[in-house]
Parts: C-alpha cells; structure tokens; sequence
C-alpha cells in the first residue's frame, strides 16, 4: 500500500480552538498510520501556525511553543505545506488535509478556500456549505425553501445597536418573552443567551455582537434537543445516523454546559414521541443536501411534546471529542471512529478523482494545449 501525507489542521482562532484541540487529538489517535504519515499543524488563537510533533503536546497545550512555523500554500503546481525553521525552508508535499476546525476561520469556508486553490484534497465539506452552514441567518434563509419548521427569528444587525431602543422595539412587537439572542457566526453556543426582560435582551445583543455583526433573535421553542450525524454527498446515497438527545444541566446548552458540567448527558436512541424519529433523520438528511454538503456533518433540531420536529442548526465540521455526539450516533449503529476517520479521508479523495476525470473527459474532447477554456491545461 503506497503511503500518503496527511496534514492534520487544528486549534484556529475561532471560540471553539479549544474543542478543535480535543477534536483533533481524538482523531489523530484514530488515523490509519499504515496509511498516512501525518504532519500535524496547529493554528494559535492569533493566527499563527506551527508544526507540532505529537499528539501528547496538542494534549498539553505545548505545542504553542513549537519553533517551527507552517502553511498551506496555495499554488496548485506544488500541493505542499511549507514548514520554516528560521532561515531554513522546506516544502512537504501533502496528499490530503484533515481540517478539525470548529468556527469561524475554518469551519466557514475559509481554510477550504486555500485547500481549493492548491488543488489538495481534504475531508468535509466544500467552499459554499462550510459557509452557508456556519452562518445561522443564510442556513435558515435555505431552510425556509425546504417547508420543514424552524424557529421563527429576528435578524439584527450590530450597527443597528445605536438604537437600542428601536431595536428592542421590533423585537417586542415580534415576540414574547423569553427569546434566545444568537450570534449567526459562532459555534458552540458561544455568544448565545435567553432573555425574560428588555434588560436581559439589550445585555444579550451586546454580548452576540461581540461575535458576530449579524444577529438573531429567536422565538423560544419549548422541546427535547435532539441531533441527528449525516454522511455522504456528491453520488453517494446521503445516510443518517440514528437520534441522540442532549439532557443539559444549564437552562440551555451553552458552552459551559456542553464541555465543563459533568451534570449534561448525552443519549442515543431515546423515544420520542409519534414518528419524530424519522422525521429527524429524513429532515437533516434534506437539509445537509439543500447547503450542498459533502462528506459529513451533525444536524440538530427540537422535538416538541406533541411530536413536532423544529430545525435548530447544522454543523458541518461536527466536534469529535470524547463526549460529542457525532461518534457517539455512529457507534451505537456499529460503526466505529476508526472507521469514521477513515471514511470521510476516502471520501475527500473520491471527490478529487471526479473532479480530475472531469477535466480529463473535456480535454478528450479534441482540445489543443493552449485552448483556453480546457480546465485540463488551465
């Protein structure tokens, strides 16, 4: 078996850096070593990236003080990081990125991007989902086309804050107290508050402004939180997992809630009421279709007392770590997170090989070397 390079992408700069970390530790642990030899890089909150060399510094947190600094390089003729040690520069050629990135600046198109110019395959998905994915107002702007129930939102934009009071007062006129307030680019609940009254909803506002320009302000949906892990995309049958239910021990499942309070639990195959079940699975499997997803993500919704399904949001790079529910859906149906490495690594090889039998098919075509419309030759 021919062996690759795989480069391993973490940290980031987004809220969720520290959860990329434990992500990225889980699946590094995971990755088939017979098949790839792995050159790990991490991305410092402020945006550097270093060359880290095991495992047990991600754990550590040693690894932001590597010497070694590294980037992906955009030009489609080398396919290669380059790693600089001082005045001494070397290029690594890269068969395929694995992007733990959770958030802003990789979770939302951005690092796909540069994956895209340098021609390089990597797992998840592309440009147009990551984006549309990450940011909640343009996932439910796509959503309203499906016909499946959402909450019914608000959107606030930060520079309309200097009118607090006009601002409260749409919402007002919109809504009943309480209202989630939400950042449309963060992940992990991070920004995310309930309000009961004016004073909560304006110290709401200001907080997701500090995380995003683009706000939304929700409708309280009373109801079981459910998700649901897809995979698949391009030619192959898009498949879900079965549902898993989150028991938070906050008021809501903020950040603290998911990954510092042992009292939330995770449950897979809970009963839920009437066929809201497959409901789920057949609503986040329409949904990962309708952003263009590839490869996998986790789909999350509400399910009401009387069995009715609200779509929350979806993730496209879900979190991997020991208590996150993407695995934990795969397992329970038997399949395990070696597995779940492995998969999506040849899915972002698959995608690579239709997109170069492509160019192949129109060079076949009877194009000459300088045409220039040929992708092959351009």
């Amino acid at each position: 078996m021919e062996r690759k390079t795989a480069a391993v992408i973490f940290g980031g700069q987004s809220s969720e850096h520290e959860v990329s970390c434990m992500s990225a530790a889980n699946v590094i642990d995971r990755i088939n070593k017979e098949k790839y030899d792995l050159l790990l890089i991490g991305i410092t909150l402020d945006g550097h990236w270093i060359k880290t060399e095991s495992v047990e510094e991600i754990r550590s947190g040693e690894w932001r003080n590597g010497k070694v600094s590294a980037a992906i390089l955009p030009d489609a003729t080398k396919k290669c990081a380059i790693l600089m040690d001082g005045d001494k520069v070397t290029e690594v050629k890269l068969d395929l990125v694995f992007p733990v990135l959770h958030g802003l600046y990789g979770e939302d198109g951005t690092v796909q991007g540069i994956f895209e110019l340098a021609k390089i395959p990597y797992v998840g998905c592309g440009v147009l989902a990551s984006a549309v994915g990450m940011d909640k107002l343009y996932t439910k702007i796509i959503v309203n086309n499906l016909g499946i129930r959402q909450a019914d939102y608000e959107p606030i934009m930060s520079e309309q804050l200097a009118d607090m009071d006009a601002v409260t007062a749409r919402i007002e006129a919109h809504f009943a107290y309480p209202v989630f307030i939400k950042p449309s680019n963060a992940g992990s609940s991070k920004g995310v508050s309930k309000a009961e009254n004016r004073e909560e909803l304006e110290a709401g506002l200001k907080e997701a402004a500090k995380h995003d320009r683009k706000i939304l302000v929700e409708e309280t949906i009373i109801g079981r939180e459910i998700e649901c892990a897809v995979f698949g995309g391009g030619k192959e049958e898009v498949k879900a997992s079965g549902v898993g239910e989150i028991l938070a021990a906050a008021d809501f499942y903020d950040f603290d809630a998911k990954y510092y309070n042992a009292e939330s639990k995770t449950v897979t195959d809970p009963e839920l009421p009437g066929n809201a079940t497959e409901e789920v699975r057949k609503a986040a499997v329409a949904i990962f279709k309708a952003v263009d997803g590839y490869g996998l993500s986790r789909v999350d919704f509400f399910v009401k007392e009387d069995g009715e399904v609200v779509f929350n949001e979806i993730n496209t790079m879900p979190g991997f770590t020991a208590i996150s529910m993407y695995p934990m859906l795969w397992e329970a149906r038997g399949v395990n997170k070696e597995e779940l490495v492995d998969k999506p690594c040849f899915r972002a090889f698959l995608r690579s090989q239709v997109y170069v039998k492509r160019k192949e098919e129109l060079h076949d075509k009877g194009c000459t070397d300088h045409h220039p419309r040929c992708p092959y030759h351009g």
